[in-house]
């Protein structure tokens, strides 16, 4: 299993004028990758589609989870960031083709009004991922994402914690 590849995403961290973060709670409880009680949070984040730019797919991604399309870039992750996924949960997320995912994580700048932010009729047709959402502080992000997932969140916290200024 572990000879598995990841899978190429992308991830935002959207701040507001604040310097909040946005974060989602997943709609889909039942998927394991996605969330665990009491961990249900998480950042817009999917996968690259084949041939195309991450900061495309950033983009893409924003807009088909929040519909959000009123932005700006403030900041590229300078790596990519791995997570294994748990053995139990590999075997079946993604058809078992991935170990996990690797992310190239992007900042962006909210400059829209929050009426703007549809999580219920997302951009693209798309079915909704999110069945809640809030602005959250930085610092508590880590807290409140699938365990798995902290070392990357924490990585793209150090990257982009400057910018959380108002």
């Amino acid at each position: 299993m572990r000879s598995l590849s990841y899978r190429p995403c992308v991830g935002v961290m959207l701040f507001n004028a604040d310097g909040l973060v946005f974060i989602g709670r997943r709609r889909n409880k039942r998927l394991a990758e996605h969330s665990a009680p009491g961990f249900e949070w998480q950042m817009p984040q999917g996968g690259i589609d084949k041939g195309e730019e991450p900061l495309a797919a950033a983009w893409r991604e924003l807009q088909e989870e929040t519909n959000v399309t009123s932005a700006r870039l403030l900041a590229e992750s300078s790596h990519w960031y791995d997570y294994d996924l748990p053995d139990a949960i590999s075997k079946t997320a993604w058809k078992g083709r991935y170990r996990g995912q690797t992310q190239k994580w992007f900042a962006l700048r909210f400059e829209g009004e929050e009426k703007e932010i549809d999580i219920d009729n997302p951009g693209g047709g798309h079915k909704p991922e999110f069945e809640a959402w809030r602005w959250e502080r930085i610092d508590r992000l880590v807290d409140l994402v699938i365990p798995f997932k902290r070392p990357v969140y924490e990585r793209v916290i150090a990257d982009f914690a400057h910018l959380a200024k108002r």
